[in-house]
């Protein structure tokens, strides 16, 4: 079981589904995330309490339910598979948070509002993240030059036009740009 690191929900337990389908992001990796965050000269503190945060292939809600409880202004949950949407609707639940989700496939997604932090951690190997960027700009879900956060598999591509930081972390391989 996985936990929110800080801010007003710290401690506060996150479920998942059983299975191997939705693979939450460890608590050390979101960490890791969330330092670069804050004191990147491109982010910080005060940057974050005032991000509108899209987390897209959401699964538990890790990262957007950290950064709302770090005081990000709003956030959008966007998640295709059932479990994980139960999972993730009971722990948005649990925190009292005020989000949104969008529940379906991010490649079909209507139009929305732009959002300056962009959370991405889809499945591992299918080449999700520029495919899902590409979708999510044209139909006005990024703003212009967010900062996107995209947790990929090792050997996986990440497009993005300017590349600010990268990491790994076990499996994970933590690519932080701009678009």
């Amino acid at each position: 079981m996985t936990r929110i690191i800080a801010g007003a929900w710290k401690g506060r337990k996150l479920v998942a589904p059983e299975g191997v389908e939705t693979r939450p992001t460890g608590v050390r990796a979101r960490q890791a995330v969330f330092d670069i965050l804050m004191h990147a000269e491109w982010g910080g503190a005060a940057w974050l309490r005032g991000c509108q945060i899209l987390d897209v292939f959401a699964g538990t809600g890790g990262y957007g339910l950290e950064a709302l409880s770090r005081g990000a202004a709003g956030a959008v949950f966007m998640e295709q598979a059932a479990p994980a949407l139960a999972a993730l609707r009971k722990n948005i639940a649990a925190c009292k948070a005020e989000a949104r989700v969008v529940a379906g496939d991010v490649f079909g997604v209507q139009a929305g509002y732009p959002h300056a932090l962009v959370f991405m951690d889809p499945p591992y190997g299918k080449g999700f993240v520029g495919k899902a960027l590409a979708v999510l700009s044209a139909r006005g879900w990024v703003a212009p030059g967010a900062v996107v956060v995209a947790e990929v598999g090792p050997r996986d591509e990440v497009a993005l036009p300017e590349v600010l930081a990268e990491r790994v972390h076990g499996k994970a391989r933590l690519v932080f740009g701009r678009v």
